[in-house]
């Protein structure tokens, strides 16, 4: 089965850029596609400095649909959005003051890819972080799902005059313009090892869960650095050996859309006897039957669920600009619009519409693009 590659480098054009994000692209288009990807055949998709978040969203979502193995390799920087402090991947017009409206959310990335198991999905990243963004992923993690391996590196601003390199993503994509792609965590340490003086200081990302736990180091042979982090790793066992979300991508991937949505639906009745109908635990498989009713083509029931998961985290007292619940909103208002049955679209536009009104989300014109809609499907009556 081919694979896919998405090839992503982005960072701000002028005084803010920390890296020079796509200067690494024509060392990675230089490889092989197949290489690239790890199996025999592949498809490249490559966005070099993109200006909107959603048209980033919309490659992204078309890359995490398709069937065979998907490697992301993402070189630019994160910066905090001042409302929530979330980390967002810089594109060409992001500034301090507009992260969130011009940036792409790192959450993003995580829930796209959330349904795909961790065994044909992997991140390779090669980040730069401005101060707040680097307090935050060194006492945090940067979270990109536990179904998601990620190998890389997060650099700290570099603090000189001009863009810093991307050497860690050039020297991975040297050692694959050998011809040949080793398993990544073998791939990982080599590119460390050619850099090691580079890398000295950086969060190191090497974990097939996702989520890298900073952990302080002591050089064995001296005192502690003043600096409280240096060299991370992450240590979380892989999720691969017993993974549902494994079997349900298999299922979707073959055309068994009830058997997938079957398993989700023993997993969210369990969850939610032993955590509650409103604990993350229940919501994670709501959300998760959401999406296998997008990828059966059932954009009815797939707008109810998200609709349901959004008025659940707002009853729960969840913030209406929470990311879980922006993108709950947002994914059900994304289904809305896709169902051509006018009755259905109309039973469902007044709670889109209702929910629109307590959360506009990131994209301007939301609300009175549900307002427009729905007034023309009941003019249509």
């Amino acid at each position: 089965m081919p694979g896919t590659v998405l090839l992503l480098a982005a960072a701000p054009l002028g005084r803010g850029r920390l890296v020079d994000a796509a200067g690494v692209l024509p060392v990675l288009a230089a490889v092989a596609p197949a290489v690239l990807s790890g199996t025999d055949t592949a498809n490249v998709v490559e966005l070099a400095d993109p200006l909107e978040p959603q048209a980033v969203l919309t490659r992204l979502r078309a890359a995490a649909a398709s069937p065979g193995p998907l490697t992301v390799y993402v070189t630019g920087q994160l910066q905090l959005d001042r409302r929530q402090h979330q980390p967002h991947l810089a594109l060409a017009r992001t500034t301090p003051a507009t992260v969130r409206y011009t940036a792409l959310p790192w959450h993003w990335i995580r829930e796209e890819l959330r349904l795909r198991s961790a065994a044909d999905t992997a991140l390779v990243v090669d980040l730069h972080a401005d101060t707040e963004a680097w307090r935050h992923v060194t006492e945090r993690g940067l979270d990109s799902g536990r179904n998601t391996a990620v190998y890389g590196r997060v650099a700290p601003a570099a603090g000189r005059r001009g863009p810093a390199e991307p050497a860690y993503m050039k020297t991975v994509a040297t050692l694959l313009r050998s011809g040949h792609r080793p398993p990544l965590e073998e791939l990982h340490q080599q590119a460390v090892g050619r850099i090691a003086r580079e890398t000295t200081g950086n969060l190191l990302l090497a974990d097939a869960g996702g989520h890298a736990v900073p952990v302080p180091r002591v050089p064995p042979a001296a005192p502690a650095s003043p600096t409280a982090f240096t060299t991370v790793t992450a240590a979380f066992p892989s999720p691969r050996s017993e993974d549902p979300h494994a079997a349900i991508s298999a299922a979707v991937r073959a055309g068994r859309h009830a058997e997938a949505d079957g398993m989700a639906a023993r997993y969210e009745a369990e969850a939610v006897r032993g955590y509650g109908a409103a604990s993350e635990q229940a919501l994670h498989w709501s959300e998760v039957r959401a999406d296998l009713a997008m990828f059966a083509g059932d954009p009815v029931r797939s707008c109810r669920a998200w609709l349901t998961v959004a008025e659940t985290r707002l009853a729960a007292g969840q913030a209406v600009d929470a990311p879980a619940v922006e993108g709950a909103v947002d994914r059900a208002h994304h289904q809305w619009i896709r169902i051509k049955d006018t009755a259905r679209a109309r039973e469902l536009g007044p709670a889109l519409a209702q929910l629109r009104l307590r959360v506009p989300g990131r994209r301007r014109g939301a609300l009175e693009s549900v307002q427009r809609e729905l007034g023309r499907l009941q003019a249509a009556r």
